[in-house]
């Protein structure tokens, strides 16, 4: 029942900044922790950031640390990756994902629910 719909993604030239929109439909949104992940061909799929049900905790990578930031609109059902200074190497599908519970906010398996990504190219 639980379906998340990504958008934002796109084209950019190193430096500029996108923003990336994922909307949960299905189920109580504010009883999600969200996170996001991106995957390059041929690399397994790696943790971007992460934000608790109540939006008081949010985690990074190391790799996006003060550049990406990511927050939550309960009322609007939506959690947002705000990317600014993109490199190249941020080239990747990002997903977003959805987890009921738990506190391995790094892990793909924590998260029960996935979108079906969005392209974000990064051109230098």
């Amino acid at each position: 029942q639980v379906q998340l719909v990504e958008s934002g993604g796109g084209l950019v030239q190193a430096g500029g900044s996108l923003r990336l929109s994922c909307v949960l439909s299905g189920r109580t949104f504010s009883s999600f922790a969200m996170g996001w992940f991106r995957q390059t061909p041929g690399k397994e799929r790696e943790f971007v950031a992460a934000i608790s049900w109540s939006g008081d905790s949010t985690y990074y990578a190391d790799s996006v640390k003060g550049r990406f930031t990511i927050s939550r609109d309960n009322a609007e059902n939506t959690v947002y990756l705000q990317m600014n200074s993109l490199k190249p190497e941020d080239t990747a599908v990002y997903y977003c994902a959805a987890t009921l519970g738990g506190s391995y906010y790094y892990t793909t398996g924590e998260y029960g629910y996935w979108g079906q990504g969005t392209q974000v190219t990064v051109s230098s």
